[in-house]
């Protein structure tokens, strides 16, 4: 019997991308890239494992690929680190899948635009043979509840440390009366930090303030198994480090609706 190659991706939190070849149940841990199920040869497996690096870097992929006997259609490779970019990294909650020459993508991005952009930039970097099945969904609702809470304000600590300032205790206030509307769904708390001082520091701070949020929600009263936490430390900046305005709103928490 001749079985055709599939390789599945599912999506983390904050958008992250999980990787996975289809048939695999394991659960990954927000952030992780998982990648699994059955290649027909060692430098295909080599293939997709280095793109998913260069997306989403070493520390955050986790291999579950075997090798066995399977077919795959013509540049099946070629194809597959094509569809491996970064805007899968928009899509949160998500999957890809690509199953011979069907590709079937779900998840929730941001906006309707997005929805249509991936799903038209994956039909235009195949050729004609392969399906691109849209399931993407706008999930502007209960994350736009976060979003107009924190409304582009930055939740202040003291400098160099996980400690809350009032001004940042007054936005948590807030942030706790609108995440009282989302019973029932996890919240991921996630810590950022600008680019000064040795990422290894920066990381464990960025990890710490996220903590630091959840324990205050959870004296406000919140169950603390609504929520997540994941220091990003400075990989992921939203503004120049290059000025002081810049290294501020890059020193941020984020809140994101997950799984």
């Amino acid at each position: 019997m001749r079985v055709v190659q599939t390789l599945l991706l599912l999506s983390a939190c904050l958008g992250a991308a999980i990787p996975a070849l289809a048939q695999n149940t394991a659960t990954p841990q927000p952030g992780q890239v998982l990648a699994s199920g059955t290649v027909p040869d060692e430098a295909t497996k080599a293939a997709v494992l280095a793109r998913l690096v260069e997306v989403y870097g070493a520390d955050k992929v986790v291999d579950q690929i075997a090798v066995g006997q399977v077919a795959q259609p013509a540049n099946w490779n070629a194809y597959v680190q094509k569809l491996i970019t970064p805007q899968l990294k928009t899509i949160s909650r998500g999957q890809l899948k690509i199953d011979g020459s069907t590709v079937s993508v779900r998840g929730e991005v941001a906006n309707e635009a997005q929805r249509q952009k991936i799903a038209s930039d994956f039909a235009t970097s195949l050729n004609p043979t392969y399906v691109v099945n849209n399931g993407l969904r706008v999930a502007a609702a209960e994350q736009g509840i976060l979003d107009s809470a924190l409304a582009n304000r930055i939740v202040e600590f003291d400098s160099g440390k996980a400690t809350l300032t009032p001004t940042g205790q007054a936005i948590l206030d807030q942030m706790a009366a609108a995440i009282q509307k989302l019973q029932g769904r996890k919240i991921e708390i996630i810590g950022h930090t600008d680019n000064q001082g040795l990422k290894a520091a920066n990381q464990s701070l960025s990890q710490a303030r996220a903590e630091a949020v959840k324990t205050y929600f959870t004296g406000k009263g919140l169950s603390a198994d609504m929520f997540t936490t994941l220091g990003q430390g400075s990989d992921r900046p939203v503004a120049s480090n290059a000025t002081p305005d810049g290294r501020a709103r890059n020193r941020r928490i984020e809140f994101r609706i997950a799984q």
